[in-house]
């Protein structure tokens, strides 16, 4: 049988018990609600890097690694003449992968007003034709969007040939669903290595850092993707910074009708 100190001790043991539980529990999810609201309201006093002069529209181009964003953050954020204007977003990859964060940022892109346009991550290896109908079943463009954008950035042990083979199916495809002519998105060095002139028909977002001015590519261009490093408000990790070559009446020339 216990002594009235023996209880005592027992009693002071789970009081000190639960106060650390309590504790434990309420730091732990004060910290989670710290990194929610720090998430989801991620400020930046600038963009971070060097903003190309010259250029009317900015965007930035977001998939899972930018995890959740606040949209309105993003579209609300000015630094003098620069703003961004429109979006791109990865929507698939290959024949069965979706960007587990594409539904909900192709909704609040366009609830924050912001153009928005949808890629694709293309695998060279795979058939062309089934990783468009794995695109097209993701992606519902809409009047005023974006066209649907092909990310070409690997070979994936294939040939330029295939490659360029298969691409062309996606293309074809594709512009057939959304009577739209689709952009090809790459960098300047595998462009002029793998696809050349064959593909030159197509509007270009070319991929070239830390240039001043523009891409070092010969044909013609509609966006560049200048900087992997950009900050803005409302997303917590680097993203990509795109310029539109042109002016609003341009830009909204391209727009799905």
């Amino acid at each position: 049988m216990l002594s009235g100190r023996q209880k005592k001790r027992i009693g002071r043991f789970l009081l000190l018990f639960i106060v650390l539980v309590v504790l434990t529990t309420g730091g732990w999810m004060t910290y989670k609600w710290m990194q929610y609201r720090k998430a989801k309201f991620a400020r930046y006093p600038e963009f971070g890097i060097n903003i190309p002069t010259g250029y009317e529209l900015h965007g930035i181009d977001v998939s899972k690694y930018q995890h959740t964003i606040a949209w309105e953050e993003v579209k609300a954020m000015k630094v003098k003449e620069v703003e961004m204007s429109f979006a791109f977003m990865k929507a698939t990859e290959g024949i069965g992968n979706t960007d587990p964060q594409f539904k909900r940022n192709w909704k609040k892109a366009k609830e924050a007003r912001l153009y928005r346009g949808a890629y694709h991550f293309f695998i060279a290896s795979k058939d062309g034709r089934l990783q468009a109908e794995n695109f097209i079943d993701k992606a519902e463009l809409e009047k005023g969007d974006l066209p649907p954008v092909l990310d070409i950035e690997q070979l994936n042990g294939t040939t330029p040939e295939v490659l360029k083979k298969e691409a062309k199916e996606w293309l074809d495809i594709v512009e057939e669903h959304y009577g739209v002519k689709p952009i090809i998105y790459t960098n300047v060095d595998f462009y002029s290595r793998n696809l050349g002139s064959e593909f030159d028909s197509y509007p270009l977002w070319a991929a070239h850092y830390y240039q001043p001015e523009e891409p070092r590519i010969s044909r013609n261009w509609s966006f560049w993707q200048h900087s992997d490093e950009g900050r803005v408000n409302g997303i917590t990790s680097p993203v990509d910074f795109n310029v539109f070559n042109g002016n609003i009446y341009d830009f909204q020339k391209m727009l799905v009708k």
